[in-house]
């Protein structure tokens, strides 16, 4: 089903750009969008009373009076329409369900095991979608489609995941995700790259503050970045899923897990599967640590059990997260020192671990990044948390009602 029918539901250019401002702000009255668009009255009155009929937008109140009649105030209507939310990583995917001011109404996780391959995962979400409108009785007809935050790369346009590496079940190859799911649900589709839509939460979530640029980046299994200017998020020529990982920090350095990596790649330093690489060499080495009573042999330690040892403050956990946030750091100053964003958002399990890997790579960062202090950064942890690259894929579905 093509994203057209969603983009329609607006089909005028000048209401698009009025609801847009709407949705960019909490309340909005009549005069403030008169200064910001330059419309006429005659005009911004006709739109404004096209999108109250339509149910896009509700008049709120009335804000403070200047001097004659108090202005009516204007907010979107988040009973208008309902979207889903979808996030395929390689460890979990996550389905929400949302309203229009992306408040989430219901939600489900699945764990990627080696038997969720594409159809099975297909099926249970299809299964669950079902579910969630029939508990919330919404109509299918109020819901405006499906968005997917995927692990890449992936192709945006025909919405394919391509070739992405480290999945533990089969079949993720060419997986023609959008199509399955259009098929099946009857709504729209829409695909991108995981961390693309986990920045366009974050970028909306903060929709009324001055950062214009800001980076993210999703530390896990593997590395991911994105980049948003001026609330729309930054292309290449071709979705370079995991590049980041491949930053060169040292050139002699260790090779990478994948023969196609670059030696001495940042994420061979700072991910889940080094810190996991480093904990099993301290265990074969004889090292004192709690990690000896939590597993037999050290092949089978994961970065569960390293997380279980950091809080007790075992001093060789917290020695390979201090060093493996070291090298994240020199890469994100790297980043810095390149792209100059104004604000910093960082996610993933090993941002979520703890303090002590995001305080200390961030501490790095900054020492390393040139004009500091004169150039400011703000770093954080954002305010979706492990919910954002689905929630952000709604989001993505959400703006086709002002795309023109």
């Amino acid at each position: 089903m093509n994203v057209d029918v969603i983009t329609e539901r607006i089909p005028n250019r000048k209401a698009k750009e009025i609801y847009e401002r709407i949705c960019r702000q909490t309340t909005v009255s009549k005069t403030e969008l008169l200064e910001q668009s330059g419309m006429t009255v005659s005009t911004l009155t006709r739109l404004l009373e096209e999108l109250t009929v339509q149910g896009l937008i509700l008049e709120s109140g009335f804000g403070a009076s200047t001097g004659g009649r108090r202005p009516i105030l204007y907010e979107k209507n988040p009973a208008y329409a309902y979207v889903f939310g979808l996030e395929i990583s390689r460890t979990l995917s996550k389905l929400v369900l949302v309203d229009l001011g992306m408040k989430k109404m219901d939600t489900r996780s699945w764990t990627m095991t080696a038997e969720m391959t594409p159809d099975v995962l297909i099926r249970l979400i299809v299964d669950e979608v079902q579910k969630m409108l029939s508990k919330h009785n919404i109509n299918p007809s109020s819901v405006l489609g499906i968005g997917i935050g995927a692990v890449g790369p992936v192709d945006r346009l025909s919405g394919t995941i391509l070739e992405p590496s480290y999945f533990p079940a089969k079949g993720w190859r060419n997986v023609e995700i959008c199509r399955q799911l259009t098929e099946e649900l009857g709504i729209p589709a829409l695909l991108d790259n995981g961390a693309n839509t986990a920045i366009l939460a974050e970028s909306w979530h903060q929709r009324t503050q001055s950062f214009k640029h800001l980076l993210y980046i999703h530390a896990g299994i593997g590395l991911r970045s994105s980049m948003v200017s001026e609330g729309k998020v930054i292309y290449g020529a071709v979705d370079m899923e995991g590049s980041v990982g491949q930053m060169i920090i040292q050139t002699d350095g260790v090779p990478h897990r994948n023969t196609s990596g670059n030696y001495g790649a940042l994420e061979s330093y700072a991910s889940l599967y080094a810190i996991e690489k480093a904990a099993r060499s301290a265990l074969k080495k004889g090292r004192s640590t709690i990690l000896s009573h939590l597993v037999d042999d050290p092949e089978h330690v994961t970065y569960l059990h390293v997380m279980e040892a950091l809080k007790k403050n075992d001093p060789l956990v917290v020695e390979i997260i201090t060093e493996a946030a070291t090298y994240f750091g020199i890469g994100l100053a790297n980043l810095l020192n390149i792209l100059h964003p104004e604000k910093v958002i960082l996610g993933g399990p090993l941002i979520a671990g703890g303090e002590l890997f995001f305080q200390t790579a961030t501490q790095v960062a900054i020492r390393k990044t040139y004009y500091y202090p004169a150039y400011q950064v703000v770093f954080s942890k954002g305010q979706l948390g492990e919910e954002a690259l689905a929630i952000g894929a709604a989001v993505m579905v959400m703006d086709q009602l002002v795309r023109l």
